[in-house]
């Protein structure tokens, strides 16, 4: 059990490049044990400690069965009385659900179930009661779905976790906190001209003061260009052949994409959902990203998987998938929105028509969730690609949740994180 928490809490720290094959090594002896255990012992710890462990394998990319589970409700379809209470088990398996993968409707109702026992026990705790942030902050910020550098501080104060994390992970977690933030300024400050606007819009949030930055595409664009051109010769002289072709595919499949929505939108008559999702996926510029991502991290670059890339391989339209109906969600909440950009809900309820706008809602949750349970099958399934491009493209994913968290009283987790760099 140490063992489980004290890797738990390194990736949590988003400390765990320091100790990979460590941490590695650990998962592998937990794997052999994970194997030996059928069933769940309604035991103190039990089910915290399995979920605890289903949930590093996953992540680990071991592929460990949801079977584990099946005992955990009565016969009535709900939560065995003896599991009810357990909050820190109810917790680990709140977690560990946002793991699933297609086709595993016992892991989706369990967690389903685990979320409305900490809703109501929340309700009940939440002004007076040491666990009470725990529990709220694993609802908002589930650990698979977040980056851990950007998830609340705060899930670590309070007495729940007081005794878990050593003070020398502590101190290690701050040192290491300290560095990235100075890196991150220091990529800032070699643009001085575009961070005193860019503090300036932060500082303010105003939308006038942020139009009067440089057009972001064009810096993307050059960036890109001297990046691209500088591993296209890296890549050559390594492989003897040049990957521009490829990078090349990928914008041109952008700019036609993006053709095609304007012309959608200029003349009509709306696509189809499943039509316009297909050409969506490719619009929000997720694939053009991860490509340049793949030749910038320099593994497992051969032939094969340079193909692959042509045709949009699944990790990445899961990712791009996520982040396309994330958008269109967000944005039909927003207000005064002026038309201009296509919509998956627009389609959607065009084609079906007579559907409530709550049940369209519903239907695209429905829908990110389903990709998200293909990204995690691709993450465990054997693919061309290295492991350090998987990560990337679930990381991508990761981004999502942060730049869409936030309601009309709070900035998102990724504004909250852009104001404390650039206002400290």
């Amino acid at each position: 059990m140490d063992g489980l928490v004290l890797v738990d809490n390194i990736q949590r720290l988003g400390m765990e490049y320091y100790f990979e094959e460590e941490i590695e090594a650990a998962l592998q002896r937990q794997f052999l044990m994970f194997n030996t255990q059928s069933s769940i012992d309604p035991s103190e710890h039990e089910l915290y400690k399995v979920a605890l462990r289903f949930r590093l394998l996953r992540q680990g990319g071991h592929c460990v069965h949801a079977s584990v589970f099946n005992n955990l409700k009565d016969k009535k379809g709900k939560i065995r009385g003896t599991f009810c209470e357990d909050i820190k088990g109810l917790i680990g398996l709140y977690e560990t659900s946002h793991l699933s993968i297609e086709c595993e409707d016992n892991l989706d109702e369990v967690g389903e179930l685990s979320r409305l026992h900490l809703n109501d026990w929340l309700s009940r705790h939440h002004d007076f009661h040491s666990r009470a942030r725990v529990v709220e902050s694993t609802l908002r910020h589930p650990f698979h779905k977040n980056l851990p550098r950007f998830m609340p501080r705060s899930f670590y104060s309070n007495n729940y976790q007081k005794g878990w994390i050593s003070t020398a992970l502590q101190e290690l977690a701050n040192m290491d906190s300290n560095i990235v933030k100075s890196i991150h300024l220091k990529e800032i400050l070699r643009f001085p001209d575009e961070l005193t606007l860019l503090t300036d819009a932060v500082n303010r949030w105003d939308l006038q003061a942020a139009e009067q930055l440089p057009d972001y595409m064009e810096i993307c664009f050059k960036a890109l260009y001297d990046i691209t051109n500088e591993f296209a010769c890296k890549v050559y002289r390594k492989h003897g052949w040049n990957p521009i072709d490829t990078l090349r595919k990928s914008w041109a499949k952008l700019l036609n994409a993006f053709l095609v929505e304007a012309q959608w939108l200029v003349s009509g008559p709306l696509p189809k959902a499943d039509e316009y999702l297909k050409n969506g996926i490719i619009t929000a510029g997720v694939h053009v990203a991860l490509v340049h991502t793949f030749f910038m991290l320099g593994e497992g670059i051969y032939k094969e998987t340079v193909s692959l890339m042509d045709d949009i391989p699944g990790i990445i339209s899961s990712t791009s998938t996520i982040l396309r109906l994330s958008d269109d969600l967000e944005s039909a909440k927003a207000e005064k929105q002026d038309g201009l950009d296509g919509s998956y809900l627009d389609c959607y309820m065009k084609e079906h028509q007579g559907v409530s706008t709550e049940d369209a809602n519903d239907h695209v949750t429905h829908m990110i969730s389903t990709a998200w349970k293909q990204l995690n099958q691709q993450c465990l399934t054997s693919n061309s690609f290295p492991s350090s491009f998987t990560k990337a493209c679930l990381n991508a994913a990761r981004m999502v949740p942060l730049m869409y968290s936030y309601d009309k009283n709070s900035l998102s987790g990724l504004e909250e994180h852009v104001r404390s760099l650039l206002l400290q």
